[in-house]
């Protein structure tokens, strides 16, 4: 047994995964048999994976989960998975996702993955009849596009489209089973503040702030406010922060016509050359460059 690393690039340079679509955010696998040879995985991304036939059982971070056929599985990036065991009969149809284009797919409805990833942990969903039905269909309209030609001027855009749509029928089938939801949550005073902070950073639009504003927000200290963020997510607050805040320079820049000097308005950046700094830093481009790019 191994272990595998899974990241963008080991999917796409695997010849035993069938790779249905990639590119540099996306990797659409149709079959991942292979992996009944692994016995424990680094997950690098975001991904939401359908098992077709038989069944696989393990470890997510420590948690036991067990996915059966028809069951989808729902994995935020920086996972260990182990204990993996899988029948002889198992396969699965799963979409890795940059947290980027995740990010970009879902915007304001991103809070609905964050509490379903991070404060309830809700790894395996159930389809009913209805949703098995939708994304059979949605699937076959996505292998169509996957099989046209590879330099129509617009592929890209209509599989992201579809993709876009897909998750965004399954945040919002999570949603409805978050408020149908019985079962007590963990309500101690962490996760609540930690649930919270992701509520204040999808809620203002001048997220360029430090730690310390956000914490003084939610009446607790910086440090505490790390060390939740740390122990709930693996990342820091400042991690999450500079992530949403470089995801709307994106989104102002790609999606919007805003000139430089509103952008820095909105965004809370003192001045546009701080701004092309940050940019140049993050990005490795200008801020012009990269609304051409």
């Amino acid at each position: 047994m191994q272990q595998e690393e899974i990241t963008l690039q080991s999917l796409t340079d695997n010849e035993d995964i069938q790779i249905g679509y990639s590119d540099n955010d996306i990797a659409i696998i149709d079959s991942i048999q292979k992996f009944a040879e692994v016995s424990a995985a680094h997950v690098s991304m975001n991904a939401v994976a359908i098992c077709t036939q038989g069944r696989v059982q393990g470890t997510l971070n420590g948690l036991p989960m067990e996915l059966h056929k028809n069951q989808v599985a729902i994995i935020p990036q920086n996972v260990m998975v182990t204990d993996l065991m899988v029948s002889p009969d198992f396969d699965l149809k799963a979409m890795f996702f940059t947290n980027r284009i995740l990010q970009s797919f879902l915007r304001e409805k991103m809070s609905i993955w964050n509490d379903v990833v991070y404060i309830r942990r809700l790894y395996v969903v159930t389809l009913e009849d209805e949703d098995l039905q939708f994304y059979t269909n949605f699937y076959e309209m996505l292998c169509l596009c996957f099989d046209k030609r590879v330099d129509h001027p617009f592929r890209t855009d209509v599989i992201q489209s579809l993709l876009r749509a897909a998750i965004l029928g399954l945040c919002g089938a999570l949603k409805q089973r978050i408020l149908s939801d019985t079962v007590s949550q963990d309500t101690t005073s962490s996760t609540n503040h930690f649930q919270r902070f992701f509520d204040l950073l999808h809620s203002v639009d001048m997220k360029h702030r430090p730690v310390e504003w956000y914490a003084t927000e939610l009446c607790i200290t910086p440090k505490y406010l790390s060390v939740l963020c740390k122990k709930h997510s693996g990342r820091t607050a400042n991690e999450w922060i500079t992530e949403h805040v470089l995801e709307d320079i994106r989104y102002y820049l790609k999606q919007t016509d805003y000139s430089i000097k509103q952008i820095c308005s909105v965004m809370g950046f003192p001045n546009p050359s701080f701004f092309g700094r940050y940019v140049k830093d993050h990005f490795g481009m200008t801020p012009m460059e990269l609304r051409n790019a």
